[in-house]
């Protein structure tokens, strides 16, 4: 009786073992990762449920925070490597160390899946080790999910397309077996008239499909990590009134599939919070990068010091405005950009701010310690290990 018993508990778990196998599969053939199951799992960092959106994490001893990367696979790693939170074998180092990173994943580059199951394997890791990695949804994934591709690339509809296929074949195999039914058509609603690379991206980004609906809806739209307030464009003082919690919460149900094609407002339009540029203008001075906006705006933010934003491509560099209560942290770096030397901004104790770059002319002034230059927003310093440092103590 007992062994009967043993055997139909074992059985009843077959299909979910089939279906993730068949799904990590997939996700190594396509993204070069073993991702662990779909299934939610505590965060433990946090407290919460890894199918929540997360909006607002306690401050930490090590705050990274990286800009745009576009399809760009090597320089999401080098970025990560001049954080130092990750190894040769692009495994999580950082320890406890928070990354957020800002957005825009998508378009201008041809490794757009690869970048994803990257960073959302390095999410898992750091988790583990007592870290985090945040992944934010920008105005490109907002596009895409849309099905705006203006800004879509060759390379691109081709690693979608073999995600497709694959796909496809994943979801015959899990037909095949008995208890998990027959899979959902991902093209199911799509016309047959567009080619083939073009419906596998409408089928996989498209709201309720299954690379939105795994990875991009449970990306924050907005997130503050102690003092530092992250948005892909930046926050207005009417978003803030809206609630921070409530836009992650709708952005969310829209990309599963529960609001229709179009997202809310507050994505839409110069003003949105993932198109905003007033405060990341690199030319402006004083009361021309909207300051007071700015201030109030963080006001209604409890807690909050700064504005950290990407979205806006800054030639010089990461650099900060309003006595560097705004941080721009795009640099470019993807090839489909500026192909920009990747930098990325470091915060610890929740004051201390310093930019950490690559960049060959920071390097070899390594000897000229203590030597200062002048950049529009905040003062640099060379130190001896090749960063830049925000001269803040916030």
């Amino acid at each position: 009786m007992e062994n009967t018993q043993e055997n139909e508990s074992v059985c009843s778990r077959v299909p979910n073992l089939v279906s993730d196998f068949v799904d990590s599969f997939v996700d190594f053939t396509i993204g070069g990762q073993f991702l662990t199951s779909n299934s939610t799992a505590p965060d433990n960092k946090n407290g919460s449920n890894a199918a929540e959106v997360v909006t607002r994490i306690p401050s930490v001893e090590r705050l990274i925070a990286i800009g745009d990367i576009h399809g760009d696979l090597q320089k999401a790693k080098e970025a990560l490597k001049v954080a130092q939170v990750i190894d040769e074998n692009d495994n999580w180092m950082g320890g406890d160390t928070t990354v957020v990173q800002v957005g825009d994943l998508l378009d201008r580059g041809g490794e757009e899946l690869k970048v994803i199951y990257l960073l959302e394997k390095l999410k898992k890791q750091a988790e583990r080790s007592g870290g985090g990695f945040i992944i934010m949804n920008g105005n490109h994934e907002i596009m895409n999910i849309e099905g705006d591709y203006r800004y879509v690339t060759p390379e691109g509809l081709e690693e979608f397309k073999s995600w497709a296929h694959w796909y496809t074949i994943g979801n015959s195999v899990k037909s095949l077996c008995k208890g998990l039914g027959v899979q959902k058509d991902i093209y199911e609603g799509i016309p047959t008239v567009f080619p083939p690379e073009w419906r596998a991206r409408m089928a996989a980004l498209r709201p309720g499909g299954p690379i939105s609906d795994r990875f991009l809806s449970i990306h924050p739209t907005v997130v503050v990590v102690g003092g530092s307030v992250f948005a892909h464009g930046g926050l207005l003082p009417a978003h803030v009134f809206h609630g921070l919690e409530r836009m992650n919460e709708e952005v969310r149900d829209w990309i599963k599939g529960d609001k229709g094609n179009r997202g809310p407002s507050f994505l839409h339009g110069r003003d949105a919070v993932v198109w905003l540029r007033k405060y990341s203008d690199e030319s402006c001075k004083g009361e021309e990068c909207h300051c007071t906006l700015l201030n109030q705006a963080l006001a209604f933010i409890p807690g909050a010091r700064r504005m950290i934003v990407g979205h806006t491509i800054q030639t010089v560099g990461i650099n900060g405005a309003c006595g560097n209560r705004v941080i721009r942290i795009d640099v470019g770096m993807s090839k489909g950009c500026d192909n920009g030397i990747p930098e990325v901004l470091e915060i610890k104790g929740d004051k201390d701010l310093k930019v950490l770059t690559a960049n060959p002319v920071y390097q070899a002034k390594q000897e000229s310690v203590g030597v200062k230059n002048e950049k529009p927003g905040l003062g640099i310093l060379l130190s001896e290990k090749a960063s830049r440092e925000i001269d803040v103590r916030a």
